[in-house]
C-alpha cells in the first residue's frame, strides 16, 4: 500500500481515533434517540461523525496522487508544550489544586494565564497583544458563562471579594 499524501493519513488516522474515543465515551451514558436525547448522543453522533471524516481523508491520502507527497516534518515540541501546559494550568486555575494549597484563581485570572502562557508558543511575542487578547477574552467568557449561561464556578480568586 503506497501512501500519496503523508499529512492526510496521519491527519485521518487521528481523527478516526479520537472519534472512536469520543464514541466510545459516550455510549456509558444514557443515549437516548432523536426526539428525546440522552447526554450521551451528541458525543456519540460527534464521534461517528469524526470517525467517518477521518476514514475518508484516511482514504483520500493513500488514493489521490499529491505533488510532493505532503512529507511530515519535524514535531514542533515548543507549540505543543506550551498549548498543553495552557490548558493544564487554566485547569487548576480554574478548580484549584487542594493537594498542593491552592485555592481557585477563578475564570478571569484563568483566562489570562492560559492566553499569556499559550502566546509563548508562537514565534514571537507582542506584550500588548497579548494582553488586549487575554481582557477580550476574559470579558467575552464572563459574558457568555457567567451572565448568559449562568454557570456556577469561581470568577475570582477567594480573597478577592467581589
Amino acid at each position: 500500500m503506497n501512501i500519496k499524501s503523508q499529512k492526510d493519513f496521519f491527519s485521518g488516522l487521528m481523527f478516526m481515533c479520537v472519534g472512536v474515543a469520543f464514541a466510545w465515551g459516550a455510549s456509558s451514558y444514557t443515549i437516548g434517540n432523536g426526539a428525546r436525547m440522552g447526554p450521551g448522543y451528541f458525543p456519540l453522533v460527534l464521534g461517528i461523525l469524526l470517525a467517518v471524516l477521518g476514514g475518508a481523508i484516511t482514504f483520500k491520502a493513500l488514493v489521490v496522487e499529491t505533488f510532493d507527497g505532503d512529507h511530515i516534518g519535524a514535531i514542533a515540541w515548543k507549540p505543543l508544550f506550551f498549548i498543553i501546559l495552557s490548558n493544564l494550568i487554566f485547569g487548576a486555575a480554574i478548580g484549584g489544586l487542594p493537594s498542593i494549597g491552592l485555592p481557585p484563581l477563578g475564570l478571569v485570572v484563568g483566562i489570562f494565564l492560559l492566553t499569556f502562557v499559550a502566546a509563548n508558543a508562537g514565534d514571537e511575542f507582542k506584550l500588548k497583544e497579548v494582553a488586549i487578547l487575554a481582557t477580550l477574552l476574559a470579558i467575552l467568557s464572563y459574558a457568555a458563562f457567567i451572565l448568559l449561561l449562568n454557570l456556577q464556578f469561581p470568577v475570582w480568586p477567594a480573597f478577592i471579594k467581589a
